[in-house]
């Protein structure tokens, strides 16, 4: 029988009570040297006490094999927990290898990390990993990229072998790696001689890190992006919100910061750019933030005439559908399309016009200074623009969205040589209805964009 036994990071009192038992138990005591004179009040007068150095894992198994076919209760000691970056793996190997019928178990402790996360105080309140910086049996290669991605992923991190005499310029590395992707001001603390009486914790930032602080007595701990610092605790947040969203405009808000924390690179004015999170968001696609296109300040000019009132003319009434009702509301605006109105009907009749296109000129002349907007139809669209150049209709903008094959192109291309007159377009082909109003709808929230 042979148990694998994890002595905590030292002190007595971290010593688990079945960990005790085995200890007392055993009559072949198997381990590093200098940890035996953590357990020397639990082992039993009798045992047999193998002290190996440290770069002897695989001896360690190997004896302890022996012993168990001779029929000695064999315990294997370690410091922390017997499971993690400790013997267990090694002596669990060499049984399977030798496909020994020996029974083998492992006897839990307390980690190191898991220590300096309770002296800490919550330092590992949310997701975390641990990462050895040891090469001696993993390629430095295969680190490197486990750093990059816990750095990435926004782990809390513990450090195991931080820094020896013969790894002096690893942790170095992994701070210069930690700070492409984290604040210099994320905390970290340097835990030392974890449940000793050499005990010592420096709390720090990851900019401020000196890695001469750091020895192989250490374990490292490196904060995520939500970890701060309290007197002398560092606090991780269980979430990184207080909860998950749940009302309707909660979700939206979450989307919008989502949006925004990974829109493409761009030197768009924050009207714009707050129109095309809208857009984004009604499509799911960032490509949206190149297909916006508008006027100097022409969103701007616009919440200011929504906000006052200003009369909105549509198209067609899936434009009218997705402004939100509790802005027009809020503001009184009216929201006018004339696509089914029977004056619109018999002026189409009459001119050979399309409904839309009819609609959009009878609007003109009844509400000339409205705010146009147009998701549907590029004969509506450009009977606006004809109108605006022969000096008829001189609105407080122009929102062309129109989608399809015929006549979408030629719709915007004039809107876009207009003077003088505010527009917003979603360039070549693409658009409709959706965008048409959320374009809008960004114009009334403008106040509200966190950019």
């Amino acid at each position: 029988m042979i148990k694998v036994v994890g002595l905590g990071p030292g002190h007595a009192d971290y010593i688990i009570p079945m960990a005790a038992q085995a200890i007392s138990e055993a009559t072949v005591i198997i381990g590093y040297h200098y940890y035996f004179q953590f357990i020397q009040h639990l082992v039993h007068p009798n045992a047999l006490c193998i002290g190996k150095e440290l770069s002897e894992e695989e001896k360690r198994a190997e004896i302890a094999i022996q012993h168990a076919l001779e029929g000695e209760h064999v315990v294997v000691i370690g410091s922390g927990d017997a499971s993690i970056y400790a013997m267990a793996s090694i002596v669990y190997q060499k049984v399977a290898e030798q496909n020994l019928d020996i029974p083998v178990e492992t006897v839990p402790g307390i980690s190191a990390f898991i220590t300096a996360g309770s002296k800490l105080g919550a330092v590992l309140g949310h997701d975390f990993c641990c990462i050895s910086l040891s090469d001696l049996m993993t390629p430095w290669t295969t680190i490197e990229k486990r750093i990059h991605a816990a750095a990435m992923g926004d782990f809390v991190t513990g450090l195991y072998n931080p820094k020896s005499k013969k790894r002096y310029w690893q942790l170095q590395t992994l701070k210069n790696i930690y700070l492409e992707y984290r604040s210099a001001t994320t905390p970290v603390a340097i835990c030392k001689q974890l449940g000793r009486t050499e005990e010592e914790i420096k709390i720090t930032t990851l900019g401020n890190l000196d890695v001469n602080d750091v020895d192989m007595f250490c374990v490292v701990l490196i904060g995520n992006s939500q970890t701060f610092k309290y007197k002398d605790h560092l606090i991780t947040p269980r979430g990184y919100l207080n909860r998950k969203p749940e009302t309707g405009e909660e979700i939206q808000q979450a989307s919008f910061a989502e949006i925004l924390n990974n829109i493409p690179q761009n030197t768009l004015a924050k009207d714009t750019l707050w129109a095309a999170i809208r857009c984004i968001h009604t499509s799911g696609d960032f490509e949206y933030i190149n297909y916006l296109k508008t006027s100097e300040n022409a969103i701007s000019i616009w919440h200011e005439y929504l906000i006052k009132g200003g009369t909105i003319v549509t198209d067609v009434t899936m434009v009218a559908a997705g402004i939100t009702k509790a802005y027009t509301a809020k503001y009184n605006n009216k929201v006018i399309c004339l696509l089914n109105d029977k004056e619109s009907l018999e002026l189409a009749e009459k001119e050979g016009l399309t409904r839309t296109q009819a609609g959009i000129k009878l609007a003109a002349k009844k509400y000339p200074k409205a705010l146009f907007v147009i998701g549907n139809a590029p004969t509506a669209l450009i009977e606006i623009a004809d109108q605006i150049q022969e000096g008829v209709l001189s609105p407080t903008g122009v929102i062309g969205a129109p989608v399809g094959f015929i006549n979408v192109i030629e719709s915007k291309e004039r809107l876009k040589t207009i003077n003088n007159t505010p527009y917003a377009l979603i360039t070549e082909k693409r658009g409709g209805s959706n965008f048409a109003a959320a374009i809008v709808n960004a114009a009334f929230t403008l106040q509200e964009a966190k950019i």
